[in-house]
Order: structure tokens, then sequence, then C-alpha cells
């Protein structure tokens, strides 16, 4: 039987329902045309990049699952090479959950939502939690963030898929909101000021 990237996420209890639902065929010949990526693209580094927020999900050992949210200013995500995802882990509320579950199981998922431009990521692979290297952890923290980075966590790619935007709801980030506010209030100045130069010219004729 054929291996293909993407059964990392289509298990033969996925491929079953699939099966069953109508939607295998189209999938196997997803499939049989390249299946998921493996690696890092060029577009999909940038948008990493650009995000401020992600969801890193994991499992303990029995499968219990965990999601985490990891936020930032864009590019505390950072691409080290066509198969690895790298970020300053942040000192936070010290439950620990996700390096637990790391420990016992490196299996991990990562999501990626850009709501403004109505687009999603899903990557599957394994991570692992780096303790102590100074260095490593100086290179990925945000100039200037003020945050305490307490660890490093490096994400192996093994294979990722975009979502259709379907059903994402259209949000922008409040810096982006307040940046647009501020440049109509500057063009509805610019206006006034043109539209009292109009009239000053009409009343001294």
């Amino acid at each position: 039987m054929a291996t293909y990237s993407s059964d990392v996420g289509f298990t033969p209890s996925v491929k079953s329902v699939q099966t069953r639902k109508g939607s295998r065929r189209a999938y196997e010949q997803m499939e049989e045309g390249g299946s998921w990526r493996a690696a890092i693209t060029p577009d999909l580094a940038d948008f990493i990049a650009a995000q401020s927020s992600v969801f890193l999900a994991t499992a303990s050992a029995e499968g219990q699952p965990y999601i985490q949210h990891r936020g930032g200013p864009a590019g505390f995500l950072h691409v080290l090479d066509g198969k690895t995802i790298a970020f300053a882990d942040f000192a936070g509320n010290r439950q620990y959950i996700t390096q637990g579950n790391l420990a016992e199981n490196p299996k991990a998922f990562l999501f990626l939502i850009d709501y403004a431009h109505r687009r999603q990521i899903k990557i599957w692979g394994e991570a692992r939690v780096v303790e102590g290297d100074g260095d490593l952890t100086a290179k990925l923290m945000p100039q200037g963030y003020r945050a305490r980075a307490e660890q490093v966590i490096l994400f192996t790619v093994a294979a990722w898929d975009a979502n259709c935007p379907q059903h994402i709801p259209q949000r922008f980030e409040a810096a982006d909101v307040a940046a647009a506010l501020a440049e109509k209030d500057r063009l509805i100045a610019a206006l006034e000021a043109d539209l009292k130069v109009l009239r000053d010219l009409k009343s001294a004729a």
C-alpha cells in the first residue's frame, strides 16, 4: 500500500469514514496528485512569519488531548529550515501540560488562522522542548517584547494543509483597525482643509 504524507491525518479509520460518506475517491486523487506538502514552502514561511498567534496541540501517552495558545508580535514564529519551526516559549501559569505531554509523546500539531484574510493552515509533526540554550533562546526572542522566555519549542513538520475559507469569520487586529481609522481621519482633515480654502476663495471673490 502506498504511503502518502496526508496519512498522518488520514488514518485507516478516517479513510473508512471518507469511504462511507463518499469523499474518499476525491482524496485518493489528491494523494495520487502529490498529497499534502511535507516541507515548508516560501509562501508558508511568509504566512508563518506574519502571524501573531498559534495554537499548539499535544496529547499525553494515553491520548488525552490538550491545546495551548501561544502569541507574540509578528515574527515570533521562526522558520529555521524547510522542516523546522521554532519559537521562544514564554513563562506563563506554570502548569506545564504541553511540556509534560511532549516528554512522553512527541506528536504535535500547529493550527494557524488569519481571520482578516480568512485563511487557516494545519501542520502535523513532532515537537520538543529545549531548555538551557541561551544562544538559541536569544535568537528566537522578539526584540523589545516584554516577556520572559523560559525555554524553546522546536517543531518538526511532517505534513501541512490549507483549509478553504468557508465559515471563517472575518476579523481584524485592533492595531490594523486603529491604523485604518487614523488614515480615514487624516483624509477627512485634508478634505476639510481643502473645502475651507475653496470657501475662503469664494467669499473673497
